[in-house]
């Protein structure tokens, strides 16, 4: 089905133009990073309500064993005597992945624990919405005030993953 805007002037009714452009149903595969917090299910909850609402959707995700994520870079390329050049490895050894995942996705998902401060998923969000890539933050409203300044790049403020799945939804088929 062909898009039809309207023209109007001065004097007259609206008149429909041909655009020319497609309207398009969204449902090609979509790929969603997961970021954040690592201590509950919130990942597999947003997994399972696509599943079930059978959406197109991969979902990336970070490493989420804890230990393993902070180990990596001096497992990968030896040992460190100061902290600050272990975790200054792990980190950049973290980045080749995560910013990989975050420029192949259409959508970015940021969840913030309340018992974690979790620095790393505030530099993807900003790293998402850098890139222009829609965000959608996942917290409890308590957070709100903390995370003000995240939310303001955020295309959406969830306090749930059902919340998530429902964006998700509507974003890829238009339906509520």
């Amino acid at each position: 089905m062909r898009g039809v805007a309207f023209r109007h002037e001065v004097g007259d009714s609206a008149q429909p133009v041909e655009t020319g452009r497609k309207e398009q149903k969204l449902e090609n595969e979509w790929t969603v990073y997961l970021s954040g917090e690592i201590h509950t299910d919130w990942r597999e909850r947003i997994e399972e309500g696509a599943r079930s609402a059978r959406l197109p959707v991969e979902f990336l995700a970070p490493v989420t064993d804890h230990q393993s994520s902070d180990d990596c870079g001096v497992a990968i390329l030896g040992e460190e005597d100061a902290p600050f050049w272990k975790d200054h490895k792990g980190a950049k050894v973290n980045a080749i992945r995560t910013r990989t995942m975050i420029d192949r996705a259409d959508v970015v998902v940021v969840r913030f624990g309340d018992k974690y401060r979790q620095w790393n998923a505030a530099f993807d969000a900003g790293y998402a919405a850098a890139l222009g890539t829609p965000l959608v933050t996942l917290h409890d409203p308590s957070l709100t005030h903390a995370l003000k300044e995240v939310d303001a790049a955020a295309l959406a403020v969830a306090e749930t993953p059902e919340q998530v799945v429902r964006i998700l939804k509507y974003a890829i088929r238009g339906e509520l």
